[in-house]
């Protein structure tokens, strides 16, 4: 917010920083945006002026053999890979926030170097270590990965919620007779809810969106949907690539609008107690 008493060069900062951020901003959105009309358009090429409006490309995504597998990979691969990842990232992050020991910083950055790690290097190392188990092109395998990738956001987003939580609460729970794991489930979960949610959400995301890792590990029968698309682009650009970018454009705006109601909640929570 502008304030009135700012000088005219102060005034003159603001409105550049903010045209400045606009302009940023635009030129990051824009190539996103522009996907959305072709997937909308008449013609079976991805060009501009549009010639017409057509539900064809969805039409096509939905009833065709090879979208509908990818899609129905995609929805096995990124649930299972969410729930592994938010398991052993909110178990991960409570250990660490309890105790201290030697090498926990060390510890730590272990846990989220796949967030740090380039991808490609995640994916050959994958690769390198299934394929002599003869573990490669499975579910199983494709799973175990996208959690490996998942795991940081959710350590990251419960570590940042357990710095402000009241461990008094835990120490009170035990004294009237409840044992840990009871505890944890019944005082220290419902606290932390909203971070354990929002890195669920950002496993979700990123295992959904994957592709460098799947083109590693997974066969022909586990393609995702960000695999076929890869392909589509490679062997046949057609305008459902548009439609299927689109529907992906669309999921990942649920989840930042999901992620920016659950940080408002976690506000909520975190000032109630003191208003009170």
């Amino acid at each position: 917010m502008q304030n009135p008493y700012m000088s005219p060069i102060e005034k003159a900062w603001f409105y550049l920083h903010r045209t400045l951020s606009g302009l940023t901003l635009l030129f990051l959105v824009l190539p996103v945006l522009v996907i959305i009309p072709l997937s909308f358009n008449e013609s079976s090429f991805l060009v501009y002026p549009l010639t017409g409006f057509s539900m064809r490309w969805y039409h096509d995504f939905f009833t065709s053999a090879e979208w509908m597998r990818s899609l129905k990979n995609s929805l096995i691969v990124a649930p299972s890979a969410t729930v592994l990842a938010m398991v052993f990232g909110t178990l991960a992050a409570v250990g660490l926030t309890r105790t201290e020991f030697r090498g926990k910083a060390l510890l730590m950055s272990l846990l989220i170097s796949p967030m740090v790690v380039p991808v490609v290097i995640v994916g050959v190392a994958g690769y390198l270590f299934f394929a002599p188990l003869g573990m490669d092109a499975s579910y199983f395998t494709l799973i175990l990965m996208h959690a490996a990738l998942g795991v940081p956001f959710v350590v990251i987003t419960v570590t940042a919620t357990l710095q402000g939580f009241n461990h008094n609460l835990v120490r009170a729970a035990a004294s009237l007779g409840a044992s840990p794991l009871r505890s944890f489930f019944k005082v220290t979960l419902p606290l932390i809810a909203p971070g354990v949610i929002s890195g669920a959400l950002f496993a979700f995301g990123t295992s959904f969106d994957e592709v460098v890792v799947t083109i590693f590990i997974a066969g022909p029968e586990q393609a995702t949907l960000p695999r076929a698309m890869f392909s589509g682009i490679r062997e046949n650009l057609s305008p459902t690539i548009a439609a299927a970018a689109t529907l992906l454009i669309a999921f990942s705006v649920v989840m930042l609008l999901t992620l920016e109601w659950l940080r408002g909640r976690g506000e909520r929570l975190r000032t109630s107690p003191a208003k009170a």
